[in-house]
């Protein structure tokens, strides 16, 4: 009949085969002749045969479905790791179930039960911070991969930004310019993220036989705490040339108090942001040099490992994605590199 769908007694009528044969030809198996395979998969392209994703998951004892848990509830660095992952996802034709718990350890487990329940082939657990999280992955039947908020068990596989490295980056782009009296302001120091961060800026110094200007001043992620910063800065460290700032907001609000005191951003300080949130980062006046965190490649590579570990093949460890430094006017000013 015109326009119904082709099934798998069609594919092995057409190819002159019995149905066991036709669907191991079309699921791969190395039992079946060379001949007789590319006869079966003729007869399907002819026939524009898409095979049955459920009676193809109870042969597999597989689902193709994926959960994506996160806690993320404002979704500045959850989003684009879904984003990322989803994309690998389909690549793979993998339905995804994506469940919000909001920072409650409650309705995680409600959701983790609610996603064993629809027989979920594995799961990637997304974090709000680089903070390590307490492992579920004990606790299920399915593999698990972590990213951006890395496990408490170095025996799970994770992946985060490598916040070391990127400190490290951006401060050395500092000094290729020939900056030298360079300050660090950023947020809680309780946050891991600040740490590494840094970290970084005294690992780039020291390199460069360095001191910090200043110490590194800790505050909360946001604009008013990077103008308030910059008013003790300014007023402690006049000969500052260049500042650090832990994400662009820090740095936005940097940038806005030190032109109220008559200093130039790049000429007399150059400002270095990080996270790349463009409703900042690039609308901020001049716009900011910051680091991107790459979050989509990073949930790509997430859900390319879980695939890995739902065919027996995981990757334990926590796993530092690089970063990108993005170059804009607040370290340089229009037309200079």
């Amino acid at each position: 009949m015109a326009g119904k769908r082709a099934t798998i007694n069609d594919v092995a009528s057409l190819a002159g085969v019995s149905i066991a044969t036709a669907s191991k030809a079309l699921n791969g198996r190395q039992d079946v002749r060379a001949a007789t395979r590319e006869r079966v998969l003729a007869a399907a392209a002819e026939l524009s045969f898409q095979p049955n994703a459920l009676a193809r998951g109870l042969l597999s004892g597989q689902t193709r479905t994926v959960g994506l848990l996160t806690s993320d509830s404002v979704g500045r660095f959850g989003i684009p790791v879904l984003l990322g992952a989803e994309d690998a996802f389909g690549a793979g034709e993998m339905a995804v179930l994506l469940c919000d718990a909001r920072g409650d350890a409650i309705r995680e487990q409600h959701h983790l039960r609610a996603l064993l329940s629809r027989r979920v082939d594995g799961l990637i657990v997304v974090g709000e911070s680089t903070d390590p999280r307490p492992s579920v992955s004990k606790d299920l039947p399915i593999p698990v991969v972590y990213a951006y908020g890395p496990s408490d068990d170095p025996a799970d596989v994770s992946f985060v930004p490598d916040d070391v490295a990127a400190a490290t980056m951006a401060v050395n782009h500092l000094l290729t310019l020939g900056r030298r009296r360079i300050a660090h302001v950023t947020g809680p120091m309780h946050y891991k993220a600040s740490r590494d961060r840094e970290e970084g800026v005294r690992l780039a110094l020291a390199e460069a036989g360095l001191a910090q200007a200043g110490r590194t001043l800790p505050g909360v992620w946001s604009q008013r705490w990077g103008r308030h910063a910059a008013e003790m800065l300014l007023t402690a460290e006049p000969e500052i040339d260049a500042v650090f700032c832990g994400n662009d907001q820090i740095a936005a609000g940097f940038v806005e108090a030190a032109r109220e005191r008559g200093r130039r951003v790049p000429d007399d300080i150059a400002v270095v942001g990080y996270d790349n949130w463009e409703v900042l980062s690039t609308e901020a006046r001049p716009a900011l040099t910051t680091v991107d965190m790459n979050l989509e490649l990073l949930g790509r590579t997430a859900a390319q490992h879980l695939f890995a570990a739902i065919d027996g093949k995981a990757t334990p460890g926590v796993h530092k994605m690089p970063c990108q430094l993005v170059i804009r006017d607040s370290t340089s000013p229009p037309g200079v590199s």
